[in-house]
């Protein structure tokens, strides 16, 4: 697999980052996870060709990760003028929320007459599915988004990528990290024992051990983590970036 990270920036741009959405090219497709609000923007300025994407798999329903899809999905229609079809494959919920976000934005344009071809595939939680060949299992996290919020873990037959979402500490990430390629985990805060919904370094090192990925890579950082990436770098964990390039 390689991986480009669009943005890996938390809700508010800390750092300049734009909001979350990664990109995996694999031997049998193209697919974005997470397309937040800022990432029709962070694409275009790295002159990524949105119409080689193929699928957009969401973790959860909050802005920062899938407020950037009524903005993609314009754009393929006005002026990327796509052609081939796209899959959205997100928690159950997925469907009323985009159809919802849509009619905020750009009133009535659910209702466009699509020159391409999108679906939505809601995907059960801790039930295996199937995303254009790639096998695909999530797992509820602790994290209030008014659906289910989930970790995945994701395979294309040789390589294993995972990805928790957005959540505070829980027993459900062993799994979804166990032996993956690449394991991303959001690291909201340096410490702090009363974040809510959201991971601490204080908290995540300690248990790095029990993830047991043959590579964590920290995202999602608030000021306070950015500041001291070299403890988790010291420890060879891995630090997102915007514009990182990496094949696993």
């Amino acid at each position: 697999m390689h991986l480009t990270i669009i943005g890996c920036g938390d809700a508010f741009g800390s750092g300049g980052r734009s909001n979350t959405c990664f990109m995996l090219k694999t031997a049998k497709a193209t697919l974005l996870v997470d397309c937040g609000a800022s990432a029709l923007p962070a694409l275009k300025a790295r002159a990524i060709d949105l119409n080689s994407i193929d699928a957009i798999i969401l973790s959860h329903l909050h802005g920062d990760h899938f407020g950037g899809l009524p903005f993609f999905l314009l754009d393929a229609q006005f002026l990327a003028r796509r052609e081939k079809p796209l899959l959205i494959a997100g928690p159950p919920g997925t469907r009323e929320r985009l159809d919802a976000a849509m009619e905020v934005f750009f009133p009535k344009s659910i209702g466009s007459k699509w020159r391409f071809e999108w679906r939505v595939q809601e995907i059960d939680v801790g039930v295996p599915s199937d995303v254009l060949g790639h096998s695909i299992v999530t797992a509820e996290v602790i994290h209030q988004s008014g659906a289910p919020s989930t970790a995945l873990r994701l395979s294309d037959g040789d390589k294993t990528f995972a990805y928790s979402g957005d959540t505070e500490w829980t027993d459900a990430l062993m799994p979804i990290a166990r032996g993956a390629d690449l394991f991303i985990c959001e690291c909201y805060a340096y410490a702090g024992s009363k974040m809510t919904g959201h991971l601490t370094w204080e908290t995540l090192q300690p248990r790095l051990g029990d993830l047991a990925a043959k590579q964590t890579m920290l995202t999602h950082m608030n000021p306070t983590m950015l500041a001291k990436t070299d403890e988790a770098r010291a420890l060879g964990v891995l630090v997102a970036e915007d514009g990182l390039r990496m094949s696993f």
